[in-house]
């Protein structure tokens, strides 16, 4: 909106002026705010999204595997009690009657060796 009156024209286009300044302030001023934020995050040695979203899934991952396995255990440990359970109330049969053990074992007597007569 212009007037004819050249003060108020002039005072107008300062402000323009000003505001646009201010606005070219503000952009500097935030770019120089995030160039700060990242210096700051990169001293701090923090992880990315990317990052942290592939170690929770491998921990997910993981977790799922360590309960599968679990059960697997959990499974053979009752087949097996199932098992020793069942050999336990059987009567074992053997081939041969046991001997007696000694607390040290002696080796059988050897037959000396004759000496040959020529």
């Amino acid at each position: 909106m212009q007037t004819r009156n050249p003060f108020l024209n002039d005072f107008a286009e300062l402000m323009s002026d000003a505001f646009a300044a201010a606005q070219a302030a503000g952009g500097e001023a935030k770019t120089a705010f995030k160039a700060q934020m990242h210096r700051v995050l990169a001293e701090m040695d923090l992880v990315e999204r990317e990052e942290f979203e592939a170690a929770r899934d491998m921990a997910v991952a993981a977790r799922a595997e360590n309960e599968a396995l679990a059960k697997r255990v959990e499974a053979l440990e009752a087949a097996l009690k199932k098992t020793t359970a069942k050999t336990a109330t059987k009567p074992a049969k053997s081939a041969a009657p046991e001997r007696p053990r000694s607390g040290t074992r002696t080796p059988p007597a050897r037959k000396a060796a004759k000496p040959k007569k020529d």
